[in-house]
Order: structure tokens, then C-alpha cells, then sequence
């Protein structure tokens, strides 16, 4: 079978990213199966995860203006060229399956493009955050964007979501849940004898690391021994503002901006707990890794991925913006090693349900239906 992914870049750190990677690698190891990843953006860049070296890559060199909406008119400009060279690559390749990866300009023209290939749309963002601006549109362009879009979304064969919750925010009746895979399943887990407590992913202000920064403040009045690593990249501008403000609660010492990392698994299982401070979410990849290394997790119960996945006692979902809660779940479970080894091991556990192996089969199982279905 031949299936190409379509996404914007692989040289930047993120979830979308890395779980291309996992799944591209799987496919690719089986027999029969080639796949190619089309990017528009790669700019010569050397891919930040490790691919196969079967996997065939072919850049497009479109490089929308990432400091711009794509419906800008700089951008518009880009698209008809993009969409010559996505119809000129697809019929050169001729595949059976075409996978749209990420949230960019291919979305909304994709389902039209050599209309006989099947066509699948991953959603890796909750569509709960869109909730507000559809119920109070600021304009008719806002209306009639909705609009296109839940026109597009009904014209790929296949809308691949991440949980149940999800499902509901789709006007159409092509969607189907797949959650991500675990990139990781390590042989060993945390000791959490570690005074460790961390948090990863994208530094964006939708993660609200200020608020971790606020509720850690109050961590650190009642056990200043505790540190708490963040890992991640991201808005250069927020990072800046991050490490003002740990300045400012003269908690350089105990809150330490770690930045990038390629090995998450490692840092993971030199912690103790895992936390997240998130507005909303779709389905948390970085929650399940922190299980597969056997560690409790302590996050607000944000829309809508946690719930999904903080289950089984494995930790506590804690009631949106409060703070106070947070901490002391925080100094609880720290101070509490049964608890907390009773966590890490339920944790483990529910992790075990989303291996490589057992979440790959729904998506071979996907594409067999959809090459029979449309040749």
C-alpha cells in the first residue's frame, strides 16, 4: 500500500510531529507498505525525530508566512502554486491513502485534489475552543468560515479525532476515534524518590505555565526542597515573560525552564510527578508518556483530553482554576510515596492500552476499508 502523509514541517519539536514519526516508522516496517511524507516548509532542515530510512520525503517549498494567518493575502498568493504541486506529487506517487497531518492550508482544498484517492483529516486540536466563536461570531466572515469548514470536513473520507468527547463537536458522520500512539514504553519506571516534579510541551499561553508558576509559588512557601523541571520550546516572547516572572517570586532555585529535549523518556523517569496547567486539550500525548514511565499525574480538569486519560486512579484531575487544589495535591502526593507508587502503577497500566502495536491496528484496519471502498 502507498500512503502519504501531508504535513507542514518535521524539523520543529510538538506532538503532530513526533506522533508522525511513530506512526510513518510502523507502516513502513511492514511489508508491502511504502509511504512518502510531503512537507511545505522543511527549508532544507533535517527532521528534529527519527525516521525510517525507507520513508521517502519530498518538500514542496511552498513557506506560507508562519507569522500570518493562511488567509492572508501574502498567503492566498502561495496557494494555487501549492495546490499545482500537491496534485503534480499526488499523481507522480499515485497512492492508495492520503493522510492530512496538520492544521494548515491542505485542510481546506485536499478533499478536492484527485478526488478518486481516499482522503483522511487528523484532528489534533479540541474543537472545544471554537465553541464561543461559533455560538458569537465576530463577523459574517467568521459565519461563513464555519461554514466552509464543516462543508470541507464532510468531503474527506475519514475525520480522525482523538477521543469520544471530541466526536460530538462534528457536524458530519465520517468521523472515527483513533487516540495517538505512545512513542515509548519503557522496561523501567520512576523510582519517585526524585524531588521532581515536571511539566512538557509547546511553551504556549493555552499551556498557562504562568499559572504553574503561581501555584508553585505556593509549593514552595510549604516545602522549598521540591523543584519543578519544564521542558519545552515555543513563543520566545511568553518564554521571556515565564522566566520574568520566576524571577520576580524568587524562584530561580526551585523553577528551572529546561527548554528542548529529545529525550523526554529520560527526564520523565528521573521525576516524580507530572503536572499540567492546560486551558484545553485534545488528547495529551506527554499525559500518557508520563503513565508508560509510571508516574501520577496531577492536571486541571480541562476540555477535554485529560479525563480521558487521567483514569483508574492513576492521579487527580484537579477543578479549573484552582490553584489553591492544585498545590496541595502537589505537596499530598509528593509527601505521600504509597500513593503515589499506587498512582504510578495504575498509571502504567492504563499507558499499556495505547502501545504502537495495539493502536496501528485500527489504523491499517482504516485504510484497508478505504482502499477497498474507493478503487
Amino acid at each position: 500500500m502507498k500512503i502519504v502523509f501531508i504535513i507542514d514541517q518535521v524539523y520543529r519539536h510538538g506532538g503532530i510531529e513526533r506522533v508522525l514519526s511513530i506512526k510513518a516508522n510502523y507502516l513502513a516496517a511492514q511489508k508491502n507498505n511504502t509511504v512518502y511524507i510531503l512537507t511545505t516548509e522543511q527549508q532544507g532542515k533535517n527532521a528534529c525525530y527519527e525516521f525510517d530510512h525507507h520513508i521517502i520525503f519530498e518538500d514542496l517549498n511552498i513557506n506560507y508566512h508562519r507569522d500570518k494567518s493562511y488567509f492572508h493575502p501574502k498567503n492566498l498568493l502561495k496557494l494555487p502554486n501549492h495546490i499545482l504541486k500537491v496534485k503534480g506529487a499526488l499523481k507522480k506517487i499515485n497512492p492508495d491513502i492520503v493522510v492530512v497531518c496538520s492544521h494548515s492550508a491542505d485542510t481546506y482544498f485536499m478533499p478536492f485534489v484527485l478526488k478518486r484517492i481516499p482522503k483522511v483529516k487528523e484532528f489534533h486540536y479540541s474543537k472545544f475552543i471554537e465553541i464561543e466563536k461559533r455560538q458569537n461570531p465576530s463577523s459574517i466572515f467568521k459565519t461563513l468560515f464555519f461554514k466552509f469548514a464543516d462543508y470541507v470536513e464532510t468531503k474527506y473520507d475519514r475525520l480522525v479525532v482523538l477521543n469520544p468527547d471530541e466526536a460530538a463537536y462534528y457536524k458530519s458522520n465520517n468521523t472515527v476515534t483513533i487516540p495517538n500512539p505512545l512513542t515509548f514504553y519503557p522496561e523501567t519506571v520512576a523510582s519517585l524518590v526524585a524531588p521532581v516534579v515536571i511539566a512538557a510541551g509547546r511553551i504556549a499561553p493555552v499551556k498557562r505555565y504562568d499559572v504553574l508558576i503561581d501555584i508553585w509559588e505556593q509549593v514552595h512557601k510549604k516545602n522549598s526542597a521540591l523543584k519543578l523541571y519544564i521542558y519545552g520550546e515555543g513563543d520566545t516572547k511568553y518564554v521571556a515573560e515565564l522566566q520574568k516572572q520566576i524571577e520576580n517570586k524568587k524562584l530561580t532555585a526551585s523553577v528551572i525552564l529546561k527548554g528542548a529535549t529529545n529525550n523526554i523518556q529520560n527526564k520523565m523517569l528521573s521525576s516524580s510527578l507530572f503536572v499540567m496547567t492546560s486551558d484545553n486539550e485534545c488528547f495529551p500525548l506527554v499525559l500518557l508518556e508520563a503513565q508508560a514511565c509510571g508516574l501520577p499525574i496531577i492536571s486541571f480538569d480541562c476540555p477535554n483530553g485529560p479525563r480521558n486519560i487521567v483514569i483508574k486512579n492513576s492521579g487527580m484531575l484537579i477543578s479549573m482554576h484552582d490553584r489553591e487544589g492544585f498545590s496541595e495535591a502537589i505537596l499530598d502526593t509528593m509527601t505521600n510515596p504509597l500513593k503515589a507508587k499506587e498512582f504510578g502503577k495504575n498509571a502504567r497500566l492504563n499507558a499499556s492500552n495505547y502501545t504502537v502495536d495495539v493502536i496501528m491496528k485500527f489504523w491499517v484496519k482504516m485504510f484497508e476499508e478505504l482502499k477497498l471502498g474507493k478503487r
